[in-house]
């Protein structure tokens, strides 16, 4: 793509409140881009970055370009902008201070985080943006995470307590296809085993969701042995993980991909609901790799898939249903793009996500309040404030 049709691009939806543009992550002046498209009088800009990027000069020239608003992002397993799924790309979203303020939390290592420290730097945050900004009514928290630290589950369960009131979503890191490294972007650098945490304060009305298109079946397996802190299952119904799975699809167990894994996931029964806890690969001697906490015990239930075109249309009318949103903020697992690109729905997807002005990425798992799940869809819908008080 050249700089000239980058440029077209960056300049569509320029004229909405959350403001949102994107660009190939080759071109040599994609920071510059991205800055001129987005304006000034930023609160904050968040990047969304592929790994093919040079990833530690995109976010040490966008601290420089965009300041005094601050930078955050990550690393990707695909992008989510104007055109709905794309790849290569950066996708900077800009948050105008005339609508939004917000305070950055910086976990810079995910094994040794406090969490006492960081509720009362959550609360202290939040009551000083209520002071700030006393008639804006509307709060909400967007959390960037590590992919690969397996500390989401941990982390998510000690923010939870610092929310009170405050809905989270978000999303954890990518590497595209390759689980290698995942980086989150702070201060000028790209972190490993780190983690980021947005907090909100706006005039606009929001909305936080999650969703998923899985409906459980009566076919149920209990994990009989495990390494909870590595999330690796190593026996299903007392046999060897990997070939009791296959047994129950009524596959070879030589044959288990990630296609398999995001067509026949895996779901746990938690607090009245379901979440999916998808697998990420087969290790060398057969165990189960997970993306989200395991234990031994846990009754798992095999999900059908509801289509996927038909699900999302009906979750997007939801969000829509009184007012068109501004913008959509998404975190979308991996695993719904591959499933989508193998039913031949990545076109028909990307349309809806388009028409209902999402941006975002694809990730390697997703936070909801105090829950890490997979195989979701979660964000915040952000809508025309109905007036702008000061």
């Amino acid at each position: 793509m050249n700089n000239q049709r980058d440029m077209q691009n960056t300049l569509a939806g320029s004229t909405r409140i959350v403001r949102s543009t994107h660009i190939n992550c080759n071109a040599t002046d994609a920071i510059d881009t991205l800055a001129q498209a987005l304006g000034g009088d930023l609160e904050l800009v968040i990047l969304f970055v592929s790994p093919l990027a040079d990833v530690d000069r995109v976010i040490r020239q966008a601290k420089a370009r965009f300041a005094p608003a601050q930078v955050v992002g990550c690393t990707t397993a695909g992008e989510i902008a104007r055109d709905g799924y794309t790849e290569g790309q950066i996708v900077a979203t800009g948050f105008p201070r005339s609508n939004f303020r917000s305070r950055l939390l910086f976990v810079e290592n995910l094994d040794e985080f406090d969490g006492h420290d960081l509720i009362d730097q959550m609360v202290t945050n939040r009551n000083e943006m209520s002071q700030e900004k006393p008639k804006w009514g509307s709060e909400f928290t967007f959390l960037l995470v590590d992919g690969l630290s397996t500390k989401e589950d941990a982390l998510t369960t000690q923010l939870a307590v610092g929310l009170g009131s405050v809905p989270l979503f978000g999303g954890s890191a990518g590497d595209g296809s390759s689980f290698g490294k995942t980086y989150i972007l702070h201060d000028g650098q790209a972190h490993g085993n780190a983690a980021v945490l947005m907090q909100f304060r706006s005039n606009c009305p929001v909305s936080v969701f999650k969703t998923d298109h899985f409906i459980p079946t009566e076919q149920r397996m209990v994990i009989t042995r495990a390494d909870s802190a590595a999330r690796r299952v190593q026996e299903i119904n007392a046999e060897p993980a990997a070939r009791e799975y296959a047994r129950i699809l009524g596959k070879d167990p030589n044959q288990l991909s990630t296609m398999t894994f995001a067509a026949h996931p895996v779901v746990v029964r938690l607090g009245g609901q379901h979440h999916v806890r998808s697998i990420q690969r087969v290790a060398s001697n057969g165990d189960l790799l997970f993306f989200s906490a395991i234990d031994e015990g846990m009754v798992l239930s095999l999900a059908r898939s509801e289509d996927m075109v038909t699900h999302l249309t009906r979750e997007m009318d939801a969000l829509s249903s009184t007012q068109m949103p501004d913008t959509i903020l998404a975190c979308d697992c991996v695993f719904r793009k591959i499933e989508a690109q193998q039913n031949q729905m990545s076109g028909p997807i990307s349309n809806i996500l388009a028409a209902n002005r999402v941006v975002g990425f694809s990730t390697y798992g997703e936070q909801f309040n105090s829950m890490h799940a997979n195989q979701t869809l979660t964000g915040v819908a952000i809508y025309p404030p109905k007036k702008t008080p000061s």
